[in-house]
């Protein structure tokens, strides 16, 4: 779609470097691909200030070297305010149970003022002034800001699949087409039956969120999105024709805002993501010792624990199974150590499989030629780096835009999702060996799922199509701004 239609803005051939600022949402799932976004525009020769809050910043992987040019990422930290009922120390959602997150959010807007002064002490100044401000999914007050120095501004949305999902009440693509987002925020989520296609517990679980009040914070998550793209001039997404074909033209025409791809993001090769920075990491000796793909990785994210007994249930799968696994397993809050895995399940699998409990280098796993499919929650981390490799997958979703992902997958024959139960979302021990059995071990369908993952490995490996996005979005970028960046920049 041409970002310029319907647009009253002055077109600027300028080829000068961009300054951008960049505002990820208080999730690694959203840092990480937006600290690769940043560090991609710095090594165009572009200057990025990269904001989030200080422990945030603290725990990012280093940054890669300066970049020529001038390109630089600079890391900006604001504050973020004290709230009652916020654990000490938490800056994301990695600190806080997925079932108490309301704190978060309060704190979450509370940084509007701090970075309403940033931003006012940054445009003072032709030399610090923004070109742009990129901001995520649920940052409505960032584009306010803007709009008052007249900076334009780009929201970072969701995957397509998601987007389109979000259309539940409607039953055909002409509908769904009819019902943008933007002039109708998120009221396309009403009505108590799910859209075809998606499992009862999946709209249990995310309608509430998207529609509902927004609890103490006093605005839902889909409120916000609702906000934030309004109040833009137009959406970037982290996705790409290719990877997401039918779902991508569809979220562009629900979104009512020019829809420009900026590719996957795959990890870049550098730096702490490196693949190989973690070679005599205890994980990567023990996949040493393996044959070559007969190894199931499991990683379900560290964010939305599963409840203990169903832990068990996919560790009973795994052992039934009878494949080699290394399983990164997140133990459920309050759980104790002894209660988290069946009893003498280690014992029994010791000789094929591996339980951690700790963090693992995911990136240098996935790369190990060791690991023949991935079980994964279907994050979009997740599945770029997954996919990077080339792995069958195993598919879990557990919240969000897991569930979209992991159907837009299946779609693709990249690999099979675990049987589950239509109204609560649990599964048993047969669900899992049947799905680990169909991609690891019977022939017939792990060739389809393998050949299936190498095609779209082919999308995810190409650096040639994934740096082209990030150029044309530059591009896209350049087409809105004035010469003196003036305020009619930000108007929509």
């Amino acid at each position: 779609m041409d970002a310029a239609a319907g647009s009253s803005l002055s077109l600027s051939p300028s080829s000068r470097p961009l300054r951008v600022v960049l505002c990820p949402w208080l999730a690694f799932g959203h840092m990480l691909p937006y600290l690769e976004l940043a560090e991609r525009l710095a090594s165009r020769g572009h200057r990025v200030s990269y904001v989030s809050t200080p422990r945030n910043l603290a725990r990012l992987p280093p940054l890669g070297r300066r970049a020529p040019g001038g390109g630089a990422v600079d890391l900006v930290p604001l504050a973020l305010p004290r709230v009652e009922g916020l654990p000490d120390g938490a800056e994301s959602t990695n600190d806080v149970p997925g079932n108490r997150l309301e704190p978060l959010w309060e704190a979450f807007d509370g940084l509007a003022a701090p970075f309403a002064e940033f931003l006012a002490a940054a445009c003072t100044s032709p030399g610090t002034r923004p070109d742009w401000v990129l901001a995520d999914t649920f940052h409505h007050w960032a584009p306010a800001a803007a709009r008052e120095h007249g900076v334009p501004c780009a929201v970072l949305m969701p995957t397509a699949a998601f987007i389109a999902a979000l259309a539940c009440g409607a039953r055909d693509h002409a509908e769904l087409a009819a019902a943008s987002i933007y002039e109708h925020p998120i009221a396309v989520c009403r009505g108590g039956e799910p859209p075809a296609g998606m499992p009862r517990y999946e709209w249990d679980r995310n309608a509430p969120l998207l529609s509902g009040q927004g609890g103490a914070s006093g605005m839902s998550m889909g409120r916000r999105l609702s906000l934030t793209l309004e109040r833009c001039t137009i959406a970037a997404m982290r996705s790409c024709p290719e990877w997401e074909l039918g779902a991508f033209p569809l979220a562009a025409a629900l979104l009512g805002k020019p829809l420009v791809p900026l590719g996957l993001l795959p990890p870049s090769p550098d730096g702490g993501r490196a693949a190989g920075t973690h070679r005599d990491d205890a994980t990567a000796r023990w996949l040493d010792a393996q044959p070559p793909k007969s190894v199931v990785y499991v990683a379900l994210g560290s964010e939305v624990p599963l409840r203990v007994e169903l832990v068990h249930e996919l560790a009973h799968g795994l052992e039934i199974a009878g494949t080699r696994f290394l399983w990164a397993l997140r133990k459920p809050r309050g759980a104790a150590d002894a209660d988290v895995l069946p009893a003498g399940f280690q014992e029994r699998t010791g000789g094929r499989g591996l339980v951690t409990m700790g963090w693992v280098p995911q990136i240098a796993i996935l790369a190990h030629d060791a690991v023949g499919a991935f079980l994964t929650h279907c994050g979009r981390n997740s599945l770029t780096e997954g996919l990077l490799y080339g792995h069958p997958l195993i598919m879990l979703p557990i919240f969000g835009d897991q569930g979209p992902n992991a159907r837009l997958m299946a779609g693709r024959k990249v690999g099979l999702l675990v049987a589950r139960n239509e109204d609560d979302g649990s599964f048993d021990r047969h669900g899992i060996e049947s799905a680990v059995r169909a991609v690891m071990v019977e022939e017939d369908t792990r060739r389809v799922f393998v050949a299936s993952a190498l095609k779209m490995q082919e999308i995810v490996a190409d650096k040639e199509l994934q740096e082209r996005y990030v150029d044309e979005f530059v591009q896209q970028l350049r087409c809105y701004i004035t010469d003196g960046n003036s305020s009619t920049a930000a108007e929509t």
